[in-house]
Parts: structure tokens; sequence; C-alpha cells
């Protein structure tokens, strides 16, 4: 092999940073999620989920969908927001050197809390985002209590 590190050949770096680029390609820049609750980047449609005293807020940011087309639903304790986004219309003998635009069947998954009413779900779509908001259960609201 090599008898010291100083000895590598000139190229041998340069292949390695080649190496790095063709796995960004096939995997992404970033590779692997950021954190356990994560997902890696890219994953379609992007998802923001937060809570008020009163709901759990979810917001997927899904430009172009119909949303006909969007199913949502709630299923032991999990949301679910499943759909496909159809491919751009490419003109004739146009060839893509760079794709970026995700398309094709998707579906995403939530865990929600258990304080959460499932019957008491609304969900609205506008300007290509999916706002979905779950009340949760009068019992688990946090009340005020008298003195006597």
């Amino acid at each position: 092999m090599y008898s010291s590190l100083w000895t590598f050949p000139s190229g041998f770096f340069a292949d390695v940073d080649r190496l790095n680029r063709v796995f960004d390609e096939h995997f992404g820049a970033y590779g692997a999620p950021t954190s356990i609750r994560s997902v890696a980047p890219g994953t379609f449609p992007a998802i923001n989920v937060g809570n008020t005293p009163t709901s759990v807020e979810v917001y997927a940011f899904a430009p172009g969908l119909d949303p006909a087309k969007i199913d949502v639903s709630i299923d032991r304790g999990v949301l679910s927001i499943a759909g496909e986004r159809p491919a751009a219309a490419q003109q004739d003998g146009a060839r893509s050197y760079s794709r970026e635009r995700f398309t094709g069947s998707f579906r995403r998954a939530v865990s929600l809390p258990d304080d959460v009413d499932a019957t008491k779900v609304q969900a609205s779509y506008r300007d290509g985002v999916l706002r979905i908001s779950i009340e949760r259960q009068a019992e688990a609201q946090p009340r005020r209590i008298t003195i006597q």
C-alpha cells in the first residue's frame, strides 16, 4: 500500500472529492435527517407541526396539487397525508439536465398526541399550503379551579 500518509498519489484527494459529489447527486447534499424527528431534505411535502392550547396544527407545503386528489386521514393517532404530484409537461425534444421538482406519489405520516379529538378535524388548501387543524379533547384543556 502506501508507506506513509505523505506519499499518497497526487490525484487521491481529487478522487475523494469526485466520489463525494457522486454521493451528493444520488443521495442529496445533506444525506441524512438532522434529528430523530426530522426527515431527509427534499422529502415531499415539507411539513410544519405545532400546537396551541386548543388544537394541533399541521401545515403541508404542497404547491401545484389538486386539493380533491389529496387524501388526509387519521387512524390510531397517526395523521396521514397522501397523493400524487403529476410530472410537468416538457416541450418536444427537450432534455432535462437537472430535475429538482418532485413528481410521483407521496405519503407523509405524523404521530399525534393522545389528547386530540379525531372527530374534530378541519382541512383547507390555499396558495399551495394544506392546513390541517385537529382540536384537543375538552377534558384535556387547561381549566381554572375555584377555591371554596
